[in-house]
C-alpha cells in the first residue's frame, strides 16, 4: 500500500491514529526499561499503599468486591486493596515491573496480573467494584482521555467508585492540550489544574472527594503533594 492511501483519513479512528504517531512513544518496551533497576530513587518503588486509598477502606463501607488497578506497576496497591478483601485485577504493559509484582513476599493468590494495555482490556460492562488509576491519567493523550474515562465508566458496575491519583500543576508539565500537539510531546506527564481536572472528570462521574495528595503518614503509605488524589462514584442509574 503506498504512503498516500496508508495515510487517508476515513473516520474518527483514522484521526486518533494520525494523533498517536504525532507524540513520542511510551511503549512496553520504554516502560520495561524504567522499571528494569529496581534500587534507583524513584518516589513509587515502595511498598507502600497510597495514603489516600488507605483512607477510601475507612470512609466508604460499601468499598469491597472485584477491583482493577490501572498500571499497577510493582503491585502495593493491588496487594493493599487484596488484603482488605478485593479480589483484584493488577493491569500494566510493563513485564519488568508484573515480575516485580509476581516475585514480592507477600504475592497472594487473589491477585490476577495482566501485561496488556488498558485500551485493549475487553471485559463487559458493569465488571469492576471498584477501578484505581494511581499515575496513568497524566501520561494519557489528550485526544484519547475521553475514550479512556468512558472505558472505565463503563467498565463499573452503577454506584461504583473509581480512585485517581494524578500530577497536579506543581508535578507535571504545565502545558494546555493543544501545547502538547504543538511540542509534539506529552513533557513527561501533564499537570493538572483543579479547574481542568474537574472540567474532564464531571461528565462521567460524581466527584466524592478531591484534594491534594498528603505526605505519607509515619511510613505507613505513600504521599506526595505534587499529586492530585480524587475519589469518584458512578451514578446509580446508569
Amino acid at each position: 500500500m503506498s504512503q498516500e492511501n496508508s495515510e487517508t483519513i476515513m473516520n474518527t479512528d483514522d484521526v486518533l491514529s494520525m494523533l498517536d504517531g504525532l507524540l513520542e512513544k511510551w511503549d512496553s518496551e520504554w516502560w520495561d526499561e524504567f522499571w528494569k533497576d529496581k534500587e534507583k530513587p524513584v518516589p513509587f518503588f515502595t511498598d507502600l499503599p497510597d495514603e489516600n486509598l488507605v483512607k477510601y477502606m475507612s470512609i466508604c463501607s460499601d468499598l469491597n468486591g472485584k477491583a482493577m488497578d490501572i498500571g499497577c506497576g510493582n503491585g502495593r496497591n493491588a496487594r493493599y486493596l487484596a488484603s482488605n478483601g478485593f479480589t483484584v485485577e493488577g493491569i500494566d504493559f510493563s513485564k519488568e515491573c508484573l515480575d516485580w509484582a509476581k516475585e514480592h513476599k507477600d504475592h497472594r493468590s487473589d491477585i490476577e496480573y495482566l501485561n496488556t494495555s488498558f485500551f485493549d482490556i475487553k471485559k463487559e460492562h458493569g465488571t469492576y467494584d471498584f477501578i484505581y488509576d494511581s499515575g496513568c491519567l497524566h501520561h494519557i493523550k489528550p485526544h484519547r482521555r475521553a475514550q479512556y474515562l468512558k472505558k472505565i465508566f463503563n467498565l463499573l458496575k452503577p454506584g461504583a467508585y473509581f480512585g485517581l491519583v494524578c500530577f497536579n500543576d506543581k508535578g507535571g508539565a504545565s502545558i494546555s492540550d493543544h501545547d502538547v500537539y504543538h511540542k509534539k510531546s506529552m513533557s513527561g506527564g501533564l499537570g493538572y489544574s483543579e479547574e481542568k481536572l474537574n472540567k474532564v472528570l464531571i461528565p462521567f462521574f460524581d466527584i466524592i472527594e478531591f484534594r491534594e495528595m498528603e505526605p505519607g503518614v509515619e511510613a505507613q503509605s505513600f504521599g506526595q503533594d505534587i499529586l492530585w488524589t480524587v475519589l469518584l462514584r458512578k451514578p446509580e442509574h446508569h
